[in-house]
């Protein structure tokens, strides 16, 4: 297979987990007898010093034309005033909208290994496994905004199109799991919500072998800590898929684990680890480049269709948490490289068992 990729690094570890990842990638491509072509462009803070915005023309029509988007981090305290009219998350959400991408998609699982550094007792981390679904072009974050001397909105909207279509995209995912879907929302106090609501009870007519169930935000955040392992698929819109999905990132241990997809109608994607920029350990070389390349599992998965390459990479990294070398977040010492290096050499060993078994020979030297 041929791919064309582009890299947006953008800021602080940004640039160190997305290389990390990138070598993954294109140690896949050697294992598997693909080609991917790499192209870099700038986004976020970097991008604002350099261009003067945080999405150029140049990066945008790159990411439009590619056949898939691996992006690092943006923002850092560089250009977090408030009040600066120009910022680096406006260029995230701007590439969102452009390209179409409303589903995130956000999975969960907590490693055996390192369920001591989760919050929670071990008991209540066996076999969780959940998958969060958040919509990602309405809501708060793109609703019209307001600013006086004394006072501030931010409009929250959103339409039934917006709604169903990521709520079809969460219902056939279930479909692919346990068959069990939970929707999210403040239906008791916002009207969006009842909307969301409704709609998502329309759909479900569709769906009669997926179980539904309704949850109010409030209560989903204390039972995310309290009975994880009890959910599969969970959507939910913008903001509270924001909130909830990076508290329930504390049960897996550390937000340097996990990966993310953000999906479309079509096969074209973006992917990125749930973390920031973490300017504090930017330039030290200790960034934790998990979730960065469990989103190039994402990326081989959803947009380049290649499953098998998918679990290779994501059972390279189960080898290594299992056995390190592990990072600093993780009670480790070891650096982004030697963390890199090693999920190298166990996707290496992976492919050729594959190689090995397609072949019909027994020995994988």
């Amino acid at each position: 297979m041929k791919a064309h990729i582009v890299t947006l690094p953008g800021d602080g570890v940004g640039t160190e987990v997305t290389a990390a990842a990138v070598a993954v990638l294109q140690g896949v491509a050697e294992h598997y007898d693909h080609h991917f072509a790499f192209e870099e462009h700038a986004i976020g803070g970097g991008a604002i010093d350099t261009f003067g915005e945080p999405l150029p023309a140049a990066s945008l029509a790159a990411c439009q034309r590619a056949d898939a988007v691996l992006l690092g981090a943006v923002g850092g305290p560089k250009w977090s005033d408030p009040n600066a009219p120009v910022r680096p998350e406006q260029g995230l959400l701007a590439l969102r909208a452009a390209l179409g991408v409303y589903a995130n998609l956000r999975p969960l699982q907590v490693h055996p290994a390192l369920a001591n550094l989760s919050p929670l007792k071990n008991e209540k981390l066996k076999d969780v496994d959940v998958l969060f679904v958040r919509e990602l072009t309405g809501g708060a974050y793109f609703g019209a905004k307001t600013r006086s001397a004394d006072s501030a909105t931010d409009e929250c909207k959103y339409t039934v199109t917006e709604i169903e279509r990521v709520v079809r995209r969460a219902f056939e995912l279930a479909r692919g799991r346990r068959r069990q879907l939970t929707s999210v929302d403040k239906a008791n106090v916002l009207e969006t919500s009842r909307l969301w609501r409704s709609t998502v009870q329309r759909v479900a007519a569709d769906y009669p072998d997926v179980k539904v169930e309704h949850q109010l935000v409030d209560s989903m955040a204390m039972l995310l800590l309290t009975q994880p392992s009890r959910y599969d698929v969970v959507v939910t819109e913008n903001l509270f898929g924001d909130i909830l999905t990076d508290e329930a990132a504390a049960l897996a241990g550390s937000l340097g684990l996990l990966p993310s997809a953000s999906l479309g109608n079509g096969t074209h994607g973006l992917y990125e680890p749930i973390h920031g920029s973490a300017p504090d350990i930017a330039g030290q070389g200790v960034a934790n480049p998990v979730g960065a390349i469990l989103s190039v599992a994402l990326l081989l998965r959803h947009s380049l269709a290649l499953e098998e390459e998918a679990r290779a990479v994501e059972a390279a990294v189960h080898e290594v948490l299992q056995h390190g070398p592990r990072s600093r977040d993780l009670g480790g010492s070891a650096g982004t490289a030697a963390v890199r290096d090693a999920v190298l050499v166990a996707l290496e060993q992976h492919a050729c068992i594959h190689r090995a078994i397609f072949a019909g020979v027994r020995a994988c030297g």
